[in-house]
């Protein structure tokens, strides 16, 4: 007599049906027997990681990188709950994340016991869709609903709780490959037709872009309607390249943490076509609406929830920013409109004269095509003036506001383009957060690069605060001691070899040319520890 199937059998047929072999997790016992069948099966990949936290983000890259729903594997109530930063920072980012994780079994709920907890109840601040499975003969139906939900624009992460005697119990649920909708619509023609109308003829036109834009494709539609409306493009919620950051139409990041700053850049414009994005994404937005009186406002996104739901605008599309960009161009079109001559574009800050800025110029010297993760916060501006953001695919930047990304992050890229060279640049604090995803590298043989720009402090913090005095009316004074990592500084470099990384510390002019060499020798994980604010001495670039 054939051995009875059970859902973690199932379970195993399902993620084959959709191609999800490659799971990111890290154990527990309550999930001992899907990792038991997990090791015994022989064609799925386990990427394990030290702690939930770098275990998301580890696949929160591979997610972005593929575009594809990623399995993750938490460990009870516990292990979710490390988890959960990182998986704002996925929902903030619209990662397809498919996060399960085990309990003891519905049979002990009346039992209240160790490590019970109402693991739902924490994800769904945190996920689109949270549920549980009660009924043994619905695990891959459950399963399919899930990744169709994080699948499907706006993705997002959900989560699933799977109890150990309801995966042990017999399961006859045929593995089916989940449906995906399409959501690849335009709006009727008098819509295109009406935004076209809105937009046309403006003097001030501007676009503000984001990540909806990279998810539908949409980069080419996207410049040629800011080139027929001579409309200059801000990014707001941007991670990805949404538009070349070399076009003379691209005009740079809006505001992150401060309102005025978006502000400032949008309140002359008499027509707005919002695209792929949500206005504004700072963490302390204006309270007033940003744009000028009497302005226009067209907002495209698959997200309906985004649409007007801070400021009112005068027509919300729920469309696919492809398609209708596209339509939208075609209607620009004719009505005759021509490409309009880009206006000057700002100049560049300076580039500093620090060991940083050399470490940046000899490395895209030797590796210009490198693929960037870009978690360096304050010191990014740096990074992007000698790896600008011009192609799809090649520059992934931190989004939701959980520090710790960049490490895991562009470990996880790496295992999805295993091809291309790496890196991932992360601050000294943030760095701090997954360090442990340096060991999963090293385990692994995931040949991903990574640059700590070491300032021994929490820049950003410095920089806030800076604003929050100006803004109040407070007279400088020294930075919080909370802010500064200094006093005992981090051995970037130890902490890497003891989890078998080799890697580097750059603090004079002469550590560079055999530090970049040393990172770009081959195709094992390498870290170099830069410091960011050590000068070059006069003649220093010589």
């Amino acid at each position: 007599m054939a051995a009875t199937r059970t859902g973690t059998s199932a379970l195993l047929e399902q993620l084959r049906a959709d191609g999800m072999t490659t799971i990111f997790g890290n154990p527990g016992t309550v999930e001992q027997g899907l990792l038991d069948a997990l090791s015994s099966a022989g064609d799925f990949r386990y990427v394990l990681g030290l702690a939930e936290a770098p275990v998301v983000g580890l696949a929160d890259g591979y997610a972005r990188a593929t575009r594809r729903p990623t399995l993750v594997q938490l460990h009870s109530g516990v292990g979710l709950g490390n988890g959960i930063g990182m998986m704002y920072q996925a929902m903030r980012g619209h990662a397809p994340l498919v996060v399960i994780a085990g309990e003891a079994g519905v049979r002990y709920d009346a039992f209240d016991a160790q490590m019970a907890a109402d693991l739902v109840g924490m994800a769904r601040p945190v996920t689109k869709f949270a549920t549980r499975v009660v009924d043994p003969g619905s695990v891959l139906r459950v399963l399919r609903r899930a990744i169709k939900i994080a699948a499907t624009p706006p993705c997002g992460p959900v989560f699933v709780s799977l109890p150990l005697d309801v995966l042990d119990a017999p399961n006859d649920e045929p593995a089916l490959p989940t449906v995906i909708p399409d959501t690849r619509t335009v709006p009727v023609p008098e819509l295109v037709a009406r935004a076209a109308g809105l937009l046309a003829g403006a003097e001030r036109p501007i676009i503000v872009a984001g990540d909806g834009v990279a998810e539908s494709d949409a980069q080419y539609e996207l410049t040629r309607v800011a080139e027929l409306l001579g409309a200059e493009v801000w990014l707001a919620d941007s991670s990805v390249v949404n538009i070349d950051a070399g076009h003379p139409l691209h005009r740079g990041a809006l505001g992150h943490m401060f309102g005025e700053a978006s502000a400032a850049a949008v309140r002359e414009a008499d027509a707005v076509l919002i695209v792929g994005t949500y206005v504004f994404p700072e963490v302390f937005p204006s309270m007033r609406s940003p744009f000028a009186a009497g302005a226009r406002v067209v907002h495209v996104d698959l997200n309906a929830y985004e649409i007007g739901k801070n400021h009112p605008v005068d027509l919300g599309l729920v469309a696919d920013p492809r398609a209708t960009l596209t339509a939208l161009a075609a209607d620009l079109e004719r009505r005759g409109a021509p490409a309009a001559p880009a206006r000057p574009r700002a100049q560049a800050a300076p580039a500093g004269d620090s060991v940083y800025e050399l470490f940046l110029a000899e490395l895209a010297a030797q590796q210009p095509d490198a693929v960037v993760f870009d978690e360096a916060l304050t010191s990014s501006p740096a990074l992007v003036r000698h790896f600008p953001p011009r192609r799809p695919g090649r520059y992934f930047l931190t989004r939701g506001g959980s520090l710790g990304v960049g490490i895991p992050g562009a470990i996880g890229v790496k295992l999805a383009m295993p091809d291309e060279t790496v890196i991932g640049f992360t601050g000294d604090g943030g760095s701090m957060y997954t360090i442990q995803a340096l060991w999963t590298a090293a385990h692994q043989r995931i040949g991903a690069k990574f640059v700590i720009c070491n300032n021994g402090r929490y820049e950003l913090l410095n920089e806030n605060i800076s604003v929050y005095w100006r803004e109040r009316g407070v007279a400088p004074h020294p930075f919080p001691s909370s802010f500064d990592l200094s006093g005992l500084p981090l051995g970037f470099t130890d902490l890497a070899r003891g989890m078998g990384v080799q890697a580097v510390r750059v603090a004079e002019p002469e550590d560079v040319g055999p530090a970049v060499k040393r990172m770009l020798a081959d195709d094992e994980p390498f870290l170099v520890d830069v410091a960011v604010d050590v000068p070059l001495p006069p003649n220093g670039k010589d």
